[in-house]
């Protein structure tokens, strides 16, 4: 009888260690964010996959965007959240592919959003997309050699005039720039190229003169100003007081003095359609306000991938740019005291 006692006795303590190791599994994996064999079929455990719009690699948006990917998905309070950055042609694919639910973010330029939105120009309806954050400035240039005869935007008429990628909608922001100046498309011969196809182009005479934009320093404008003898074309004053009464993507912007070589005294540039991360219109009210407080809270880590991130400050962004601001982002806004309703 004693042997059975005892050995019904440590029979007890095997099956109670074993209940309690197998107890601690299931919290190891819980703190690893694994899933238990009883939560697989629970849907609030399931990875979720942000994808953030971006545009081809070599720009500032595919950088930028790159750069809020790896912040948001490092801090997300949500372990289930995969974050990415996803290579794009640009605006007006990011644009549809929101709308379509193709991308739960991405990054737009403010001018080709406000068209958009408003199912004008090429848009032939109304795109429910919102703003979520406006983000750095489109600083726009035009670019031609010292030896060229180019000393305004008018003197473009009858020349071969760089106006960025086929495709990318920089017409959205170009045509009323031009037409404030007092010309058009027509007056012209438009060449599409990148920035950095817009320098070569400019170095072996190819075209007379090249539209680049960006943040400050704009790459193109570097890599152009570094190797060759630039002249930075001014926009007519009064020409910018027009567009800035008529369209609330563009406004002033100064560069300071020696940003570029050979560029001696501050110059007087437009924003021609800030940096802006947008969602569809009816995107999850709670994953935006997740989405923007971790970018918002966590600006300081976009910084150290991208200058452009300095423009994530409460001034910034909730700046209006034309394009509504989600819901979500506002209930954001809102709670930390930075929105003016």
């Amino acid at each position: 009888m004693k042997s059975i006692l005892s050995y019904l006795s440590i029979l007890c303590v095997i099956l109670a260690i074993g209940c309690d190791n197998a107890s601690k599994r299931d919290t190891a994996q819980n703190e690893k964010g694994d899933t238990p064999t009883e939560l697989v079929n629970d849907n609030s455990r399931k990875r979720r996959y942000i994808s953030i719009g971006t545009a081809p690699a070599g720009g500032a948006f595919f950088v930028v965007g790159s750069a809020i990917a790896e912040v948001v998905d490092g801090n997300i309070q949500d372990a289930n959240w995969e974050v990415t950055a996803e290579a794009t042609k640009g605006t007006q694919e990011n644009i549809r592919r929101v709308v379509n639910g193709e991308l739960e973010f991405a990054l737009a330029n403010a001018a080709i959003s406000y068209f958009a939105v408003r199912g004008e120009g090429a848009w032939a309806t109304e795109h429910a997309i919102r703003n979520v954050m406006t983000l750095a400035p489109n600083v726009g240039l035009f670019l031609t050699s010292q030896s060229s005869d180019i000393r305004s935007i008018r003197d473009f008429a009858g020349k071969r005039i760089v106006v960025g990628p086929a495709g990318a909608g920089f017409e959205y922001f170009l045509k009323p720039i031009l037409a404030a100046h007092g010309i058009t498309y027509e007056d012209f011969t438009p060449i599409n190229s990148t920035y950095i196809g817009a320098v070569d182009l400019l170095a072996d005479g190819s075209a007379a003169a090249a539209f680049v934009g960006g943040a400050i320093p704009t790459p193109a404008a570097t890599q152009a100003s570094t190797s060759q003898n630039i002249f930075f074309i001014p926009f007519d004053d009064a020409a910018k007081q027009s567009l800035f009464a008529d369209y609330p993507f563009f406004n002033a912007v100064t560069i300071p003095a020696n940003t570029y070589k050979g560029q001696m005294e501050p110059f007087a540039s437009m924003n021609v359609g800030a940096m802006h991360l947008i969602s569809a219109e009816n995107a999850d009210e709670n994953t935006v306000y997740e989405f923007v407080k971790t970018l918002y809270t966590h600006r300081a880590e976009v910084v150290k991938r991208h200058g452009a991130g300095k423009a994530i400050n409460p001034k910034n962004v909730v700046k209006d740019i034309g394009t509504p601001f989600h819901p979500g982002a506002v209930r954001f806004y809102r709670d930390i005291g930075i929105w003016q309703e």
